[in-house]
């Protein structure tokens, strides 16, 4: 079977299984979002206080173990770390920001589109645009430093964490807390949300699948095989949300989604920035720490020490609209994220010159 087929059904098993736990229990139109996830599970981990966003979310557990089982039969598991361990914590940070500033991540707002709102086609506008301006920056040297083998302990860590933390729960949820209204009381079933994380975490990790990497893909080098898939996912969302009359075409009214284009295209550009520097979005990040990437790891971190800055000092959006505080930090994050493009750039070309100099 072509890489183009293997995608497009992908896309479609992904759509299914965000459909599926929709109408199992998660919120509208939330089937998956991996940034919502972690967010609820900072919560249920007392991070932060806002109790409508508490809850341990099994999918997350479900995608790093597949990944991890998945590389470890085929023989891809590889433990590395190394590679500027701090610059991805800080992008993995803002990356988060943006997606709780736009209310979602990548995979929720192909989600989002495929029910009709378009305020996330906005967001997929503001994506694609830091995408490409991160590839001009790939195109002209960006390189973060390279990452070194490490002992396969380094690498097994999170996942063993993570295997941890799903025994806790399954044991004694009670430990951690949980909403009791809101976004947060929404799940579906345990046992289909652990199933459900698994089945995308083989699919992920063998796939490559990512919504970064099909905007990059383009850009980088006209391939379109990623994003037929991404199409695919879209219209089996759309067909599924219209067969259970859940389609609703426009701007009001659509379910944990604020109206303020300037802000759903500016955080997911800020998304779309920090996603071509480290490499994937936040479920690839996740699936990358799964098969050993400790760098991969540290952008996790990143992303869950953002979710909660993002509640404890109100920089994430609510239906009503982005906070000031939201606004501000989309802003500096941005000119944060050029600021190391430029830096990584100019390093890694003089690096290069050197390099031919001596030669």
């Amino acid at each position: 079977m072509s890489r183009t087929w293997i995608l497009i059904i992908s896309g479609i098993v992904i759509g299914a299984i965000a459909l599926t736990l929709a109408i199992a229990g998660n919120p509208p139109n939330m089937g998956v979002c991996v940034a919502c996830f972690i967010r609820d599970s900072a919560g249920s981990l007392n991070l932060h206080s806002t109790a409508t966003v508490q809850y341990l979310r099994p999918e997350i557990f479900g995608f790093v173990i597949g990944a991890f089982a998945t590389a470890l039969i085929f023989k891809e598991f590889k433990a590395k770390a190394g590679s500027a361990p701090v610059i991805r914590f800080t992008l993995g940070f803002l990356m988060m920001i943006g997606c709780l500033v736009f209310l979602g991540c990548p995979l929720r707002m192909v989600l989002r589109i495929g029910a009709g709102d378009l305020n996330a086609v906005i967001g997929l506008v503001g994506l694609v645009a830091g995408i490409g301006i991160g590839s001009l920056f790939l195109k002209k040297g960006f390189s973060l430093p390279r990452n070194y083998s490490q002992s396969s302990i380094e690498g097994i860590l999170f996942p063993v964490i993570c295997i941890v933390l799903l025994m806790m729960f399954l044991w004694n949820s009670g430990i951690f807390s949980a909403s009791e209204k809101g976004p947060g009381a929404s799940h579906a079933p345990v046992w289909l949300s652990i199933i459900a994380g698994l089945v995308i975490g083989v699919v992920v990790q063998r796939t490559r699948f990512c919504f970064i990497g099909m905007a990059k893909n383009i850009f980088l080098s006209r391939n379109y095989n990623m994003a037929l898939g991404v199409l695919a996912l879209t219209l089996i969302v759309a067909a599924g949300n219209l067969y259970l009359d859940k389609f609703t075409l426009g701007f009001d009214n659509q379910p944990i989604a604020h109206t303020d284009g300037v802000w759903n295209f500016l955080s997911m550009m800020l998304v779309g920035l920090c996603g071509v520097f480290i490499t994937g979005c936040p479920l690839r990040q996740l699936i990358s720490a799964g098969q050993g990437s400790s760098d991969a790891a540290i952008s996790v971190l990143g992303m869950l020490i953002g979710a909660a800055f993002a509640h404890n000092f109100a920089f994430a959006s609510s239906p009503a609209g982005p906070t000031e505080n939201g606004k501000t930090v989309v802003i500096v994050g941005i000119i944060l994220v050029l600021a190391i493009g430029v830096i990584y750039t100019v390093m890694t070309r003089k690096t290069l010159e050197n390099a031919t100099d001596e030669q």
